[in-house]
């Protein structure tokens, strides 16, 4: 195709002065403007019927010259994807006796290029045309290439699955600033610097290395106390310290020696609100009560490497988790975990433990995490390779927790609550979602712009009417999961402050019985 037949869209005007083609390129075409604007013809009067009666002129059976104007249906907006190749005949070919002029070049050539110049003339401007199949098999040269159905559907199942790692659940990949993820890993880093600052002023070393070494690189325990760990001796009244028949004495908070031993208001801290045991009344008054210790402990931690790894998970898995559900339920799901992990430890884990950290919170982010694998279990790629490998996460996680100096309790709470609470602040399993037709409220987010139900707060009548009885029985799941939640939550803070039972056996979840170790922690007389 030639560049000039390309600028002209395949029309151009023949001599008049004789039948012989021109291949003269357009700019040295001579055109004269035409001084008006001539209306463009209507539909019918476009092409003639000829006139078998009169005789045929140079320019065929219609006795005049070819139209050179615009076709009725052609506008500047057309895009000419593929114009018409118009060539003069080549000298002496059967072509050019029946009809001079011009002459539409139809023709493909493919690997072989354009014929020879014996078939054809030569043109300078040629465009030559290169086979594709080579480089690009699927090369296909539509101007408006949009795929079929079937084919789109296709491509989008194939992009829409889920690697590992990714979050599979719909508003996954709504990008957002996880202001609560941000907020809190700069308190808890702030919280650890005014640990260590304050080990350095109370002992001397920013670590604990007296009367013992600390493996977590970190503050003294009594440090870890006097600033907000939880610890139960600090909250309520234990029958092993109010009910002692000899009093009973800790470490200092600046104690660098197992002889430096203080009252247990001056341990607690916090301007000496816990009383001294009196002995031999288990039902003191008043009794200890910071409360607080169940919360305090999530923005503190125990030594760098305790810090390292929960930040490190924090902001990984916590951040895309906080992106894809939103700041308030992630809120949610993150302190009640907490809380819920360090009050099941006041419950079953020894009285003297003082236990720190965010590590309940972030169970309670992985449980959320097995959740989206399972509700997205159809859209992953390697879904049993997925569960194996979050099990293996578990796994490894719990059973650092049986070493001494963590709370595996914690661990355990968090992850159970994270469950509970994840069945009713996340989204409806995928798969359930298209049963219900999509017509689910309080997704993270509305795919494809579809129409959903007013929310709740703008139209409560609304947000259940015309639902689905599929959608009535998941919501009854997620109520009876609240229930749940709600219950246990009350039952252990009930037995932790009133009756204060415990099982013999569920020390041996946050330890191994090697090495006097599930000893750690049981308050004895000196």
């Amino acid at each position: 195709m030639a560049s000039n037949d390309y600028y002209y869209g395949g029309n151009q005007r023949p001599h008049a002065a004789d039948n012989t083609p021109s291949p003269a390129p357009y700019h040295s075409a001579q055109f004269a403007p035409s001084p008006q604007s001539t209306p463009a013809p209507s539909y019918h009067s476009g092409y003639p019927t000829p006139d078998p009666s009169r005789t045929p002129g140079p320019y065929g059976a219609l006795g005049q010259p070819p139209r050179t104007g615009a076709s009725p249906f052609e506008t500047v907006f057309d895009d000419h994807a593929y114009p018409v190749n118009s060539r003069p005949y080549a000298t002496g070919s059967t072509g050019s006796m029946s009809q001079p002029g011009l002459y539409q070049d139809t023709g493909y050539y493919g690997q072989g290029g354009a014929p020879s110049s014996s078939s054809r003339p030569h043109v300078a401007e040629d465009i030559p045309l290169q086979d594709q199949a080579g480089k690009n098999a699927d090369f296909n040269d539509h101007i408006y290439d949009v795929p079929d159905a079937a084919q789109a559907g296709s491509q989008q199942n194939k992009k829409g699955k889920v690697r590992l790692g990714e979050l599979g659940m719909i508003g996954a990949d709504r990008k957002r600033i996880p202001w609560v993820v941000y907020i809190f890993t700069i308190a808890q880093v702030a919280v650890f610097i005014g640990e260590i600052v304050k080990n350095g002023i109370l002992t001397g070393s920013p670590i604990m290395i007296k009367p013992q070494f600390n493996p977590m690189i970190g503050p003294s325990t009594q440090v870890m106390i006097n600033m907000g760990a939880r610890f139960t001796p600090c909250m309520h009244n234990i029958k092993e310290i109010q009910g002692a028949d000899s009093p009973l004495y800790f470490l200092c908070p600046n104690a660098t020696t197992n002889t430096q031993i203080c009252p247990l208001s001056e341990v607690c801290g916090f301007g000496g609100g816990v009383p001294n045991p009196t002995f031999n009344n288990i039902n003191q008054k008043p009794e200890p009560n910071q409360w607080y210790r169940f919360i305090i402990p999530i923005f503190m931690h125990a030594g760098l490497i305790h810090i390292g790894f929960n930040m490190l998970m924090q902001l990984t898995i916590a951040k895309e988790m906080e992106m894809a559900i939103g700041p308030i339920r992630f809120l949610l799901v993150y302190l009640s975990a907490g809380i819920f992990g360090f009050i099941m430890g006041g419950n079953f884990a020894a009285p003297g433990i003082a236990s720190t950290g965010a590590s309940g919170s972030l169970f309670g982010i992985i449980a959320l995490t097995l959740l989206d694998l399972l509700y997205s279990w159809k859209e992953r790629r390697h879904p049993v390779k997925d569960l194996m490998l979050l099990i293996r996460d578990m796994v490894i996680a719990f059973v650092l927790g049986l070493l001494p100096g963590l709370d595996n309790f914690s661990h355990i709470g968090g992850f159970l609550m994270g469950l509970g609470l994840g069945v009713c602040v996340l989204h409806s399993p995928n798969s359930l979602r298209r049963r219900m037709a999509n017509d689910i409220p309080y997704a993270a987010v509305n795919p494809g712009g579809e129409t959903t139900s007013p929310s709740f707060l703008k139209s409560p009548i609304g947000f259940f009417k015309g639902r689905k009885p599929l959608w009535w029985i998941w919501w009854v799941v997620r109520v009876a999961a609240l229930c749940i939640v709600i219950t246990v939550f009350i039952v252990l803070l009930n037995n932790f402050y009133t009756v204060g039972n415990t099982c013999s056996w569920c020390k041996y979840l946050s330890c191994l019985p090697v090495s006097n170790w599930c000893e750690l922690g049981t308050i004895t007389k000196q």
